[in-house]
């Protein structure tokens, strides 16, 4: 079992190695080569920067015993397929049964920038974001720790 950090834009990467630390779960940070990560304990895979490059290292690797942190919802479907847990960088888990509606809403939402018109964009990152992503995360890791399994 390993936390898998689709590390591209991802805001939540110090709170999740944190809690892998604390946990004592390996960690692999997945980011491309815009960016950097420097983490003596923490496995950092650097790949080739292009369209979705990161997402398909991350779906080609992960496995059943695995969670994987993302926003994106392409690559959430694509580790849901593979048997992962995943969880949003908001700290909400993504599931068979919501994935289908987000990836329908993100189709809309393509479609409707594609006519031209504008949409708003995210609201600024809250600390109470932060502190329900890493409440989410901790009770994921206290039930693996103390059942063993996810």
């Amino acid at each position: 079992m390993k936390i898998v950090i689709d590390a591209d834009g991802c805001p939540v990467v110090t709170i999740t190695t944190q809690l892998c630390r604390k946990f004592h779960i390996p960690c692999m940070i997945v980011c491309d080569t815009s960016h950097q990560f420097q983490m003596d304990d923490i496995e950092i895979i650097t790949v080739d920067k292009g369209l979705d490059s990161a997402d398909y290292a991350i779906a080609n690797s992960v496995t059943a015993e695995d969670v994987v942190i993302t926003q994106d919802y392409g690559l959430a479907s694509m580790c849901l397929a593979r048997g992962a847990r995943v969880l949003h960088q908001d700290g909400w888990e993504y599931t068979q049964y919501n994935i289908d509606a987000l990836l329908l809403q993100r189709h809309a939402s393509y479609k409707y920038r594609a006519s031209g018109k504008k949409m708003k964009g995210p609201k600024k990152r809250t600390s109470a974001q932060d502190q329900a992503f890493a409440a989410a995360l901790q009770t994921m890791l206290q039930g693996y720790v103390s059942g063993g399994s996810l």
